[in-house]
C-alpha cells in the first residue's frame, strides 16, 4: 500500500462533550473574521468543508442532507412563495435551495458576517452555484436579529433560519422575541422554518427550541434526517405557521418538480421524517 501523502494525513475535529467529529483532510484558508474563525479544508471524503469558530457547518458533497430538509418542506408548502427570507446562510447552500423555484421573486439573505460570504463564493463555489447570479438574490450584510426586528409587518412567505449553534453571532437567533418578530413579518399562509439542532447531542436546546416556538406560532413541529458530518449525525428542523400545519401538506405540482432534482427530500421521505420523533422527545415536549 501507498503511503498517505503528508499533506492529506491530518486530522481536522469538532470537539462537542467528550466526543471528537472529524474529516481527514489539509486546511486551505483560515482567519479570524470579526464575528468568529472561519476555516475552510478540502477532505478526503467530502470534498471542500467548512468550520465557524471550529464547528462543522457544511462540505461539498454532504450539504444537501441538510439545506434540502431545511429549505423544501417550507418552500412546497407555503401558500405563496414570492418573498423569501433566509437569516444567516452565508455558504449559498439555502439560496440555491430557495432559487430553485421559479415562483420566488425576491429572495433576501441576511448574514452577519461578510467574511462568510466572500470566502464561500471562493471555496465552496457549488454551494450557491448559479443562486449568486440570480437577481432575484439581494445579499443583506446585517444583524438578522435587527432585520426582523425592523421590517414592517406580512412582508415574506417564507422565513428560514439557516445558523450556526446558539452562541457567538447566532445567539439571539434562539429565543421568543426574535420568534415573534419573525411570526409578525410572516404573511397569511406563510411558513417559519429553522434548523433545530440535534436531539442527541444538544438535546436541551433542541427541546427548548421547539416548546418556545410552539407558544408563538399555532403549530410547530419537527423534522428528522441524518447529517453524518454533524455532532450525532442526527439533525432537526422545525416548521411552524399559524392557522394550519401547511408543512406538512407540499402542492403537489411544486413538490413534483423540485423532488426531481433532489437527492434526499421528496414527499415520502418528509412524511416519514415528521413521524420520525423519539418516544422521549415527545413525552418531554407534552409535558
Amino acid at each position: 500500500m501507498e503511503p498517505k501523502p503528508a499533506s492529506l494525513t491530518r486530522w481536522i475535529d469538532e470537539y462537542h462533550n467528550g466526543v471528537r467529529y472529524g474529516l481527514e483532510g489539509k486546511v486551505l484558508f483560515n482567519e479570524k473574521s470579526c464575528f468568529q474563525q472561519i476555516t475552510f479544508i478540502e477532505s478526503k471524503r467530502y470534498g471542500t468543508a467548512l468550520l465557524l469558530d471550529g464547528c462543522w457547518m457544511t462540505a461539498e458533497l454532504q450539504e444537501k442532507s441538510y439545506h434540502e430538509c431545511l429549505v423544501q418542506p417550507a418552500l412546497c408548502s407555503a401558500k405563496n412563495i414570492n418573498n423569501v427570507l433566509i437569516i444567516g446562510g452565508g455558504d449559498g447552500g439555502t439560496a440555491r435551495e430557495c432559487l430553485r423555484h421559479a415562483e420566488v421573486k425576491r429572495l433576501d439573505l441576511v448574514e452577519i458576517d461578510r467574511r462568510v460570504v466572500e470566502l464561500s463564493q471562493k471555496y465552496l463555489p457549488t454551494l450557491g452555484g448559479n443562486a449568486w447570479t440570480d437577481p432575484r438574490l439581494h445579499i443583506n450584510i446585517n444583524d438578522g436579529v435587527e432585520w426582523v426586528k425592523n421590517k414592517k409587518g406580512a412582508s415574506y412567505d417564507v422565513i428560514i433560519i439557516d445558523s450556526s449553534d446558539p452562541q457567538g453571532p447566532a445567539k439571539g437567533l434562539f429565543n421568543k422575541l426574535f420568534f415573534e418578530n419573525c411570526k409578525r413579518i410572516l404573511r397569511s399562509g406563510g411558513v417559519f422554518a429553522t434548523q433545530s439542532e440535534s436531539p442527541e447531542a444538544f438535546r436541551k436546546i433542541h427541546i427548548e427550541t421547539i416548546k418556545t416556538i410552539r407558544e408563538v406560532f399555532d403549530f410547530a413541529d419537527p423534522l428528522y434526517g441524518s447529517v453524518p458530518l454533524y455532532p450525532s449525525g442526527w439533525w432537526s428542523w422545525t416548521f411552524a405557521a399559524m392557522g394550519k400545519q401547511f408543512y406538512k401538506e407540499p402542492i403537489q405540482q411544486r413538490a413534483q418538480t423540485i423532488a426531481s432534482q433532489c437527492d434526499i427530500w421528496s414527499i415520502e421521505w418528509q412524511t416519514g421524517a415528521f413521524k420520525s420523533m423519539p418516544a422521549s422527545i415527545h413525552r418531554e415536549l407534552s409535558q
